[in-house]
């Protein structure tokens, strides 16, 4: 095969506490070592929705009781969800190699993800992060701590930030370079931690950047051949969870472009997939993006399941 692979993990798929995480990476490394064992070279990214609104949930809790002095600000809870999230990958795949007798370093390396100060994004903030609240909890929230509060499914209040588009990697040199010796590396954790460039020099802002675009950019960065994002489902549908839903193999970036305008996929879910698919099958002739099941992914990479989407 020898291909040069990045794989975009969903924070979903490794569970709600740390005990659970760590056991669902170790079944996670198993299909991430068999395409390794297969020759290829592997870059992972991953989610951190449900990791990182723990952390900023549990600090905020303790600075609202009194037990610690602050929040804990975003981009220093998303830094602390890639360090953890990268430890556990990194010692589960770490050790999976070593069973097969693979010798080959692992490394996380905490990424920064560039965004733009004048991105649209900043005026609308629409992603939802920690607890739920009511509307006079929100409202005082709103008022005491400047956050932008809105409601949630029906569920309370929560606090929303903006959800930018990446624009570049502060670390890409240095996970190329690991990359090209030969390491396999996880990076671009949650979509990497926002930072805008200004004056030459890098500042964290309070923001979210979609895990699947965080991903595409890095894929494009290293020359990646093959994008597979993991999700949920074996192939990408439409008319999904109807009597004539129908799951696609192939699809060419003019097809799942259509199927977008027919709103086919879902906000927040396969949308963002899709999108980011057809973004990476679109920057450079050749390169496929696959979207399937983390247990299929291999099979996938063989054209025998999962869709693709490429030119």
């Amino acid at each position: 095969m020898n291909k040069r692979i990045v794989i975009a993990l969903g924070g979903n798929a490794l569970g709600s506490t740390a005990t659970e995480q760590l056991a669902l990476t170790r079944n996670a490394a198993k299909s991430i070592v068999d395409l390794i064992a297969e020759g290829n070279e592997v870059v992972i990214a991953h989610g951190n929705g449900p990791q990182v609104g723990m952390i900023y949930l549990g600090l905020s809790t303790a600075a609202d009781s009194g037990a610690i002095a602050a929040d804990m600000p975003f981009p220093e809870c998303g830094a602390m969800s890639e360090g953890y999230i990268g430890y556990h990958l990194q010692q589960a795949i770490g050790n999976e190699l070593i069973e097969r007798g693979i010798k080959k370093p692992v490394v996380t390396v905490v990424t920064q993800t560039v965004v733009l100060m004048d991105s649209p994004a900043f005026q609308n903030p629409t992603k939802p992060v920690g607890a739920f609240y009511s509307k006079e909890e929100a409202d005082r929230i709103a008022w005491e701590k400047g956050y932008t509060m809105a409601e949630d499914a029906g569920r309370g209040y929560r606090q929303v930030v903006p959800s930018p588009k990446p624009v570049d990697i502060v670390e890409a040199e240095s996970i190329k370079t690991l990359f090209n010796a030969g390491h396999v590396v996880i990076a671009v954790g949650g979509g990497g931690i926002p930072v805008f460039c200004r004056d030459g020099k890098y500042y964290g802002t309070p923001a979210v950047i979609d895990k699947d675009f965080g991903s595409e950019l890095l894929a494009e960065l290293l020359d990646a051949d093959t994008l597979i994002i993991l999700t949920t489902v074996e192939k990408v549908a439409i008319n999904f969870n109807k009597p004539d839903q129908i799951c696609l193999d192939d699809l060419t970036p003019s097809q799942a472009n259509m199927y977008i305008g027919q709103n086919q996929f879902a906000r927040g879910s396969m949308l963002p997939k899709v999108q980011a698919a057809i973004k990476f099958a679109e920057s450079k002739p050749g390169r496929t993006c696959l979207i399937t099941l983390l247990e299929k992914a291999r099979d996938g990479i063989d054209g025998k399941t999962g869709t693709r989407i490429h030119q």
